[in-house]
Order: C-alpha cells, then sequence, then structure tokens
C-alpha cells in the first residue's frame, strides 16, 4: 500500500473511534519529553493506564485497604467481594466456562512458569518432548529449558519463514507420540506475527499434546475465547492490556488445574496445616499462595471493563491502518529493512537501518519526544534467525493516531540522516 492509500485507510479507521475522548483518557499522553509532546509508540513492552484503571488503584487504598479470604471484618469482606469480582470479570474476558479456571498471577511470565513446574515438571520424563515455536520470547522458552533438564525431556522448535511466519508444516511435521506439550505465542513481541492458534491447538490435540498459549501481545490486539481456541492453558499480562504492573492472568481448564499441585507453598493455599502434613485449597486458590497483589487485580478488572466497553473490530481497523500506514511509510526510508513481514500482524513494526544502531535511534528519537524500543526485545533467537544483534520497535495501541505515525517517521528520517550523514 502505498504512503497515501494507507493515509486514506487510516483515516477511515480512526473515524469510527472517538480518539479525542480516548486520549483524554489517558493522563500520561499530555505529558512533555524534553520540550516535545509525547508520543508512545513503545506499546509491546507496556502500555498506558486509562483514568479509570488509576482511579481504581487510588479507590482501593483510599477506602478498601484490607488483606482478603480471612478476615471477617467490613474492610476485608468489601476487598474480598472486590477481588473475587475482578477474577469473574477475566473470566468473561477471556470467556472460561468457570471462574475456578481463573489464577491471579504476577504476569504471563510467572504463569507460564507455574505451567512448567507444576503440569510439565511431575508430568514429563526422558522418552517426552515439549514443542515450542522460533518466535517465542524468553519467557516461554526458558522454563522449558529449565522442566527438560528437570526431566530429561527434550525441547524442540518449530522453524519460521524469512517473512516471520510460523512454517505450519514443519511444525505439524514435528508433533508425534512423544509431544507431551506444545507452548507456542499468540502474537510475537518483537515481529507482531500472528500465530494461527486455532490450528495448532487442534493439531496439537490430534497428537495427544497439551496446549499452552502466551498471549502477553494478544490480550487487547485479537479475539480472546479460549473455549472456542480450546487451548488447555492461556497466560497474559495486566500491564500490557492498559492494566497495572505485577498482575497477570492463567487460564487452565478445570480438570488440568485440579490435578495439577500446587507450586508454591504459604498462606491462602491450604485448608488444613499440621507437621504432620497439610490438606491443599481448592482451586484456583491453592495456585496463589500469600496475599497477592489485590490493588492490582482491581486495576486489571478495570481495565478489561473499559476495554470492553470500545468497539473492537473499530479498535482493530484501527491498530490494523495505523500499521499499515506506518509500513508504507518504512518503505520509503532509505536503508531501512522491515524485520518480520508476515501476512496476519498486528501492532508491531521492527525494523533495522544500514549503518544506524538502534539504541542511537532510540536515543535520538526520545529528544524529539518519541518513545520506542530498542534491542533484542527478550527474543534473542528470533534476531539471530534474521542475522540482527536487536532491532528498532515501533509499536501501537488504540489511542494512538495518524499523525503520531507520521511525525514518527518525520523525526525518525531527520535521525537517519544525521546518523548517516
Amino acid at each position: 500500500m502505498n504512503t497515501m492509500n494507507a493515509n486514506v485507510a487510516a483515516s477511515a479507521a480512526t473515524s469510527e473511534l472517538d480518539l479525542a475522548r480516548i486520549r483524554a483518557d489517558f493522563p500520561i499522553l499530555a505529558r512533555e519529553i524534553k520540550g516535545k509532546p509525547l508520543i508512545y509508540v513503545d506499546n509491546a513492552a507496556t502500555t498506558q493506564k486509562p483514568r479509570q484503571v488509576i482511579e481504581r488503584l487510588t479507590h482501593y487504598y483510599t477506602h478498601e485497604n484490607a488483606n482478603i479470604h480471612r478476615g471477617v471484618h467490613t474492610l476485608s469482606g468489601e476487598a474480598t467481594a472486590a477481588y473475587e469480582d475482578a477474577r469473574r470479570c477475566v473470566q468473561r474476558f477471556v470467556n472460561a466456562a468457570d471462574e475456578r479456571e481463573i489464577v491471579f498471577t504476577r504476569g504471563t511470565t510467572e504463569a507460564v512458569n507455574l505451567v512448567a513446574q507444576s503440569w510439565a515438571r511431575p508430568q514429563l520424563g526422558p522418552d517426552d518432548e515439549i514443542l515450542i515455536t522460533a518466535l517465542e520470547h524468553h519467557s516461554n522458552i526458558v522454563p522449558w529449558q529449565m522442566v527438560c533438564e528437570q526431566t530429561g525431556a527434550r525441547l524442540v522448535v518449530a522453524p519460521i519463514d524469512d517473512d516471520g511466519a510460523l512454517l505450519m508444516d514443519e511444525f505439524a511435521a514435528l508433533l508425534n507420540e512423544r509431544t507431551r506439550l506444545v507452548a507456542a505465542v499468540h502474537v510475537s513481541n518483537a515481529l507482531g506475527t500472528v500465530n494461527p492458534v486455532a490450528e495448532i491447538v487442534r493439531l496439537a490435540h490430534a497428537a495427544g499434546a497439551v496446549v499452552l498459549l502466551d498471549g502477553a501481545q494478544a490480550s487487547v490486539h485479537e479475539p480472546l475465547d479460549v473455549q472456542a481456541l480450546g487451548c488447555d492453558f492461556y497466560a497474559f499480562s495486566g500491564h500490557k492490556a492498559f492494566g497495572p504492573t505485577g498482575v497477570g492472568v492463567l487460564y487452565g481448564r478445570a480438570a488440568l488445574l485440579e490435578a495439577m499441585p500446587p507450586w508454591q507453598g504459604g498462606g491462602d493455599m491450604i485448608k488444613v496445616v499440621r507437621f504432620s502434613h497439610s490438606e491443599y485449597n481448592d482451586i484456583p486458590y491453592k495456585f496463589e499462595a500469600g496475599t497477592p497483589n489485590i490493588a492490582g487485580g482491581l486495576g486489571l478488572a478495570a481495565a478489561l471493563d473499559y476495554f470492553a466497553a470500545l468497539d473492537f473490530d473499530a479498535v482493530q481497523r484501527h491498530e490494523h491502518a495505523l500499521l499499515e500506514a506506518a509500513t508504507a511509510r518504512a518503505h520509503a526510508v532509505p536503508g531501512l529493512r522491515i524485520i518480520g513481514s508476515a501476512a496476519h500482524k498486528v501492532g508491531v513494526l521492527s525494523f533495522s537501518i544500514e549503518g544506524v544502531h538502534p539504541q542511537d535511534l532510540g536515543t535520538l528519537l526520545d529528544h524529539h519526544g518519541i518513545a520506542i524500543r530498542t534491542g533484542h526485545h527478550c527474543a534473542m533467537p528470533v534476531m539471530e534467525r534474521f542475522g540482527v544483534p536487536g532491532t528498532a520497535r515501533v509499536s501501537f495501541a488504540l489511542y494512538n493516531t495518524l499523525e503520531e505515525v507520521e511525525q514518527v517517521f518525520d523525526a525518525l528520517e531527520k535521525v537517519r540522516t544525521m546518523l548517516v550523514d
């Protein structure tokens, strides 16, 4: 798509959303950085937070602050009710069959590690295999490497093509009777590639494998229905879904969670403790040892409620149009190489510029008030696949505008000229 057509498409998509109202909901977007209006296009690292989330956190600490589940006083009862309401909010958001299938964690990383240590480690042995993809974030690689070291199981990696798309024929060929678990990213944080997760689940289940999907980058960019997907586990983080840091979700099928031993021991994950033995709590509580991030859970629910009230189809069209416009501008920059050109992408444009170090680019763009991400994006194997040490990454969210896309690439061209010439 040429630049003019991309601009027209983005303008049409933008008209479906009240961007002025949406942007007004995010206080930080009114900031200036080094005397320039903030342009925040580092959303794959973390999203900004709407006023509704910030106010929910403040309300909790101002009016409801108490520990949950075990107190008999009024504040504890109110906090407990609010926290369990937040669990039900997440259940609705992912369309889980049962609220007991929603486990609060500190984020995607902890959720993956929980499955690794509580499901995979007791189940796997030297004859078993874990199949992942070459698109994975370190958080969906290292926990499985640790399990393989602990059990003797083998880690197998399905390759990607030169566009950054999963080679599905290769993936299917790697599935066999030894494959016990498939762990795959829903959306690549480094490239924006959207994996065909429904097909991945179908093929994996046909081979008898359990499936975990890493949804950290997908939760507010792609339709999310765990029952329709058929996955066994799904993990995502609050801070990439307009919610607070330090809170996330593991969805797990109830039958699997019931059979899994706890990962961490402590308060609230038990029914009875004696020196001779302990009796563990019911799901999901047996996986939630200790005082949780109560405010984080409430803030996550506020974020999901905020997002759910928007027209999701319009949000998707808007973000797609922004990516199309940015891609068109990128093609016009001399020496720029887009890393990852899969047919199905969302929200991420990763690139390198000949003769320019990504870190220098990011530092100089910051002087224009523009926040991008540079480096390997916790996806070193992806960088190795494309022969680069790192990339510059622009990533969009629903509050970004076509004008910001133009300003980013106007500044980028100035910076490139300065660094190259």
